[in-house]
C-alpha cells in the first residue's frame, strides 16, 4: 500500500455522501471566510474617513483684521477629510461624550491674537484643542492626533508664509528707503562738491578781500594823515573865495555902468544919424547925396559900434565871472562847513578798514579751516554714496512672485519626496500577506477536524511508517492547495489585492500550504488530541511573533526568538516581496525556512508513525479524545 493509496483512500472517505461532500467544500472555504472577508473589510478604511463623523468649534475672536479661526475651519470643512460639523463647544462636548462624533477640534477664543503675537514681538503659542473618547473607538484618537498635527502644520506654514512675506516686505520697505537715501547721499555729494568749490571760491575771495583790505586801510590812513589840514584850508580857500567875489562883483558893477553908457552912446549916434539926415533933406540935398553923407558917418561910428559891441560882451562875461565867484564863494563856504566832518568819516573809514583788515584776515584763517572740512565734507558724502549703493546691492528686493515663493519655502522649507519602492497600496492590501499566512495556518488546522492523521488500516497492515505519514500528510495537502487557491483567487480577483508576481506568489502559497498543513499533520500524529491544542498554541505564538502589522522589530526582546524560529513570520515576508515587489534573496531565505519547516514536520510525522505501530493500553483507552 503506497502513500498515495492510503490518500486516495482517506479522500474517498471524506467524500462518500452529501455532507461529508459539503463538510469537504466548507473546510477548503475556511480560509477563504476568514482572509478574503477581513480584507475586504478592512481593504481601504482610510479611504472612507469622510463618512467618520467629526466635530469643529470654532471660538476665535478677530485680532489685526484676521479672524484666522473662521479661516482654518471654512478650510478644514472644505476638505472632505472627515464628515465635518461645525457646532458649539456643548455640543461638541456631548456629541464626542456619547459618540455622536468620534472627535472634535477646538480652535479658542485668543487664536488670531496668539498667531499674530508676534507682530507686537509678545510671542504666545496657539492652542488647538483635541477632544477624544476611547469608549468611541481607540483609533479615533490616534487619527484625530494625526489630523491635529496635521492642522497645526497647515496653520503654522499659512502663519510662517504671511510672516515671512511680511519680513521680506520689510527688505523692500528698507530697500526703497536705503534707495532713497542713496538717491539723497547722491545729492549730498554733488552739493558737496559744488560746496567744495564754492568754498575754494570764497576761501579765494577771502584772501583777495584780506589783501584788499589791508591795501584800503593803508590807503585810508594814507588819506586821513593828508587831509588832517584840510578844514583849515578849506576855510581859507572860502574866505579867499569870498573876497574874490566880492570883488568880481564891483568889476561887474562897473562893466554894466560903462556897458550902460555905451549903449546911450550909441542911441546918442542913432538919434544923430536921423538929425543929421533930417537936416540935409531940409537944406535940399539930394537923396544920394544924403545917403553917401549917412554913409560916411556910419563908417566913422563903426569903431564905436564895435567897441560897443566888446563892452557889452565883456559885461555879460563880468557878470557871469561875478555870479560864478558867488557859487565858488558858497561851495567853497559848504566845503570848508563840510570839511570838518569829512575829515572825521575819512578817520572813522580809516579805523573800519584797519576792523575790515583785520577781520578779513581772521575770515581768510577761517575759510581756509573751513575749506579743509568741506573737502573732508566732500570725500565722507562720496563715501556715503558709495557704501550705500553697494549696501543697496545687498540688500534683497523681491518681486511679488519671488516674495511669495521665497515665504513658502521659509514657511515649510522642507519637502518629502516619497520614493517607494514597492506599494502596497491601501490598508487591506498591506495586510493581506499577514491573513493569507493565518488563513493558510487555520485552513490547515481545521482538515483535521475531519481527515484522521495516521490511517489505522495502513498501520494495522504493517505498512512501511514513511508510507502511513505521508499517505496522512498528502490528504490534507490536496485539500490544503486547493484552500490556498481558492484563497489566492478570491483575495485578487475579488477583493481587488493587486499581486506584483502572480505565479510565484501562487507557487510560494502552495508551499505555504504543504507546511502548514505538515506541521499540523506532526502535531496531530504524535500528539493526538493534545496535538489540536498545540496547533491552537503555537497559532497564538505565531500571531504575536509574525510581525504582520507592526515591523516585526517593534516586538518585545522576549519575543525575538519566536519569530526567528517559527515559520509564519517567513511568509508574511515571502508574500510581501511577491505581492508588492518581487523575488529577493530573503524570499529564498522565507523558501527555505519553509522546506526545512516542510522536511521537520514529515519527519516527525514518519516518527509518530512508527511509535503508532506499537498498541498500548493509553491508545486502546485514550484519556482525552476529541
Amino acid at each position: 500500500m503506497t502513500s498515495f493509496r492510503i490518500a486516495a483512500g482517506e479522500l474517498r472517505r471524506l467524500t462518500a455522501g452529501t455532507l461529508p461532500k459539503l463538510a469537504v467544500a466548507a473546510l477548503i472555504l475556511v480560509p477563504l471566510l476568514y482572509a478574503s472577508f477581513y480584507i475586504y473589510a478592512n481593504y481601504d478604511p482610510y479611504g472612507r474617513l469622510s463618512k467618520l463623523p467629526a466635530a469643529i468649534v470654532n471660538s476665535d475672536t478677530s485680532a489685526q483684521g484676521r479672524d484666522i479661526g473662521r479661516e482654518v475651519t471654512a478650510d478644514v470643512v472644505k476638505s472632505g477629510s472627515f464628515r465635518w460639523h461645525e457646532v458649539s463647544a456643548d455640543e461638541a462636548a456631548n456629541g464626542v461624550r456619547e459618540g455622536k462624533y468620534s472627535f472634535a477640534v477646538t480652535i479658542p477664543p485668543d487664536f488670531s491674537a496668539a498667531l499674530t503675537s508676534t507682530g507686537n514681538f509678545t510671542p504666545k503659542q496657539a492652542t488647538i484643542r483635541l477632544t477624544t473618547n476611547d469608549a468611541n473607538n481607540y483609533l479615533s484618537r490616534t487619527i484625530a492626533s494625526e489630523v491635529a498635527e496635521q492642522i497645526r502644520n497647515t496653520i503654522a506654514e499659512k502663519v510662517g508664509a504671511e510672516a515671512a512675506n511680511r519680513f521680506l516686505m520689510g527688505f523692500s520697505t528698507i530697500y526703497g528707503k536705503t534707495q532713497e537715501a542713496a538717491n539723497g547721499a547722491a545729492q549730498l555729494a554733488d552739493g558737496a562738491g559744488s560746496l567744495q568749490s564754492g568754498q575754494k571760491q570764497l576761501a579765494d575771495g577771502a584772501a583777495q578781500l584780506a589783501a584788499g583790505s589791508s591795501q584800503l586801510a593803508a590807503g585810508l590812513n594814507t588819506l586821513e594823515d593828508n587831509t588832517a589840514a584840510l578844514p583849515r584850508q578849506t576855510r581859507q580857500l572860502a574866505d579867499g573865495a569870498a573876497q574874490v567875489s566880492a570883488g568880481n562883483a564891483q568889476v561887474a558893477a562897473q562893466g554894466a555902468a560903462l556897458a550902460s553908457a555905451s549903449a546911450d552912446l550909441q542911441k546918442t549916434l542913432d538919434n544923430a544919424d536921423t538929425e543929421v539926415a533930417g537936416q540935409l533933406r531940409s537944406d535940399g540935398l539930394p537923396e544920394d547925396q544924403v545917403q553917401r553923407v549917412l554913409a560916411v558917418l556910419r563908417a566913422q561910428r563903426t569903431p564905436a559900434d564895435q567897441a560897443n559891441t566888446k563892452i557889452q560882451t565883456a559885461s555879460g562875461q563880468l557878470n557871469q565871472l561875478a555870479a560864478g565867484s558867488r557859487q565858488v564863494a558858497a561851495g567853497a563856504a559848504t566845503l570848508a562847513a563840510s570839511a570838518p566832518q569829512l575829515t572825521n568819516g575819512i578817520a572813522r573809514a580809516a579805523d573800519g578798514a584797519n576792523s575790515l583788515a583785520s577781520g578779513a584776515a581772521k575770515l581768510d584763517d577761517g575759510e581756509k579751516t573751513a575749506l579743509d572740512g568741506t573737502n573732508r565734507l566732500a570725500a565722507g558724502s562720496v563715501q556715503l554714496r558709495d557704501g550705500l549703493n553697494d549696501g543697496l546691492k545687498q540688500i534683497p528686493n523681491p518681486d511679488d512672485p519671488q516674495r511669495t515663493a521665497t515665504a513658502d519655502t521659509i514657511a515649510d522649507p522642507v519637502t518629502v519626496d516619497s520614493a517607494g519602492l514597492a506599494s502596497a497600496g491601501t490598508y487591506g492590501a498591506g495586510l493581506a500577506p499577514f491573513f493569507m499566512a493565518l488563513a493558510t495556518w487555520i485552513g490547515g488546522f481545521v482538515l483535521f477536524l475531519l481527515l484522521r492523521p495516521l490511517s489505522a488500516r495502513a498501520l494495522a497492515a504493517g505498512v512501511a511508517p514513511a508510507r502511513v505519514a505521508i499517505g496522512g500528510w498528502l490528504a490534507a495537502a490536496v485539500l490544503g492547495i486547493a484552500q490556498a487557491l481558492v484563497l489566492f483567487g478570491a483575495v485578487t480577483w475579488l477583493v481587488g489585492v493587486h499581486v506584483a508576481h502572480p505565479f510565484a506568489a501562487i507557487g510560494f502559497m502552495i508551499l505555504t500550504s504543504l507546511t502548514f498543513t505538515a506541521i499540523v499533520h506532526a502535531l496531530n500524529a504524535m500528539f493526538g488530541a493534545v496535538g489540536k491544542f498545540l496547533g491552537l498554541v503555537l497559532l497564538v505564538l505565531q500571531l504575536v511573533s509574525a510581525g504582520g502589522t507592526f515591523p516585526w522589530q517593534t516586538l518585545p526582546d522576549a519575543l525575538y526568538p519566536l519569530h526567528l524560529v517559527l515559520p509564519m513570520g517567513y511568509v508574511v515576508d515571502g508574500l510581501r516581496h511577491l505581492l508588492y515587489a518581487g523575488a529577493s534573496l530573503q524570499s529564498l531565505l522565507d523558501i527555505g525556512v519553509l522546506c526545512g519547516w516542510l522536511v521537520a514536520a514529515i519527519m516527525v510525522s514518519v516518527l509518530a508513525a512508527r511509535k503508532q505501530r506499537v498498541w498500548t493500553v493509553s491508545k486502546l483507552r485514550p484519556e482525552l479524545s476529541l
